[in-house]
Formats: structure tokens, C-alpha cells, sequence
């Protein structure tokens, strides 16, 4: 009994540490060292996690290249979160993971990963549910709530969101959105 307090405070003094201080800090580079050595994230070259990102464990979240979550999102990686190259997620994002089951007799707690491809643009304030994959070109506007995967280059908004456009599909840039001091 000892033993799993001990293991459950470490873990949510490593969280708070995460989320509270370091999250919080004002140098990209130091926040990236501590997200890829200590919290066991991969991230993919010239991609940036702004200041205010939330984690809920560690590991189990990847991006890849050239991509920014910029400030303030709740990135819940319990479930899994993979996103992709060039993927530009925008202020107050929340991507959820992880629910608890309403049909369970003791509500029991699900983790469904979270999949978003190259070159998908998530507005601000949207949302993210479990079990979510967005394809490739996708773009989510502001303010969405996504409960169902989002087909390649499709445009959606609303809540919950629903299709009103197809993007172009000649996708071919880099994401290099770099500050200093975020």
C-alpha cells in the first residue's frame, strides 16, 4: 500500500512539474528537452509545443515534423495521440483520449487513441472526442466539437461538426511558426 502511494505521488508530482512549471516556462528549447528525456514524447524536427500545453501521462503522444500546438491546449495523451507532419493546432485546442463509459453499471474509464494526419489545420477553442481520427488536408473550425473521424480534406465546423467544405488538394508547405519567448 506504501508502495502505490509512493508511485502515485511521484507520478502526480511529475505531472504537476510537467504542466505547472515547466509547461509554463519560457524557453521552447528547455520545454522540448523535458517533453522528449523526461515525459518520453516524440517530437518530430522544427516542431513546437507552446507554452500552457496540458498532458495527462507520460508518453503515448508523438508528433511529427514541422507542426505547432500553439498555447493553452489540453492534450489529454492517455488513450494515445499521434499527430503528423504539418499540422497546425491553434490556441485552446482540446483533444481528448480518454471518457468514461455511460452504459457501464460502474461507469467504468475507456482510453480510445487519438489520430491526426499531415497537414490538418484545428481551430481555436475546438474539440477533439476519443476514438477520433482526422485525415490528411483536414481543417476543423474553431470551435468544433469532433465526434466522429473527419475524411481527407474535408472542412468541418459546428457541434457536433459536420462537413461544409473540401479543401484544395494540392497541399505541399512547411510549418515554421517560430517564437522565442512562447
Amino acid at each position: 500500500m506504501a508502495r502505490s502511494f509512493l508511485r502515485r505521488l511521484l507520478f502526480d508530482g511529475l505531472l504537476f512539474f510537467c504542466n505547472g512549471l515547466v509547461g509554463h516556462f519560457p524557453s521552447h528549447v528547455v520545454r522540448r528537452w523535458f517533453y522528449r528525456a523526461v515525459m518520453q514524447f516524440e517530437i518530430g524536427k522544427r516542431s513546437f509545443i507552446f507554452m500552457g500545453a496540458e498532458f495527462d501521462t507520460r508518453g503515448q503522444f508523438k508528433v511529427g515534423d514541422h507542426s505547432t500546438i500553439n498555447q493553452d491546449c489540453r492534450l489529454d495523451n492517455r488513450g494515445g495521440l499521434e499527430i503528423g507532419s504539418n499540422v497546425s493546432i491553434s490556441t485552446n485546442v482540446c483533444i481528448l483520449t480518454a471518457d468514461h463509459d455511460p452504459q457501464s453499471a460502474s461507469f467504468a474509464g475507456r482510453n480510445r487513441p487519438v489520430r491526426i494526419s499531415d497537414y490538418v489545420f484545428v481551430g481555436t477553442r475546438a474539440m477533439i472526442l476519443p476514438g477520433v481520427t482526422i485525415a490528411r488536408g483536414a481543417v476543423v473550425a474553431a470551435g468544433a466539437v469532433v465526434t466522429r473521424d473527419v475524411g481527407e480534406r474535408m472542412i468541418v465546423a459546428g457541434c457536433p461538426a459536420r462537413q461544409i467544405g473540401v479543401r484544395d488538394a494540392d497541399l505541399n508547405y512547411q510549418i515554421d511558426y517560430v517564437r522565442f519567448f512562447a
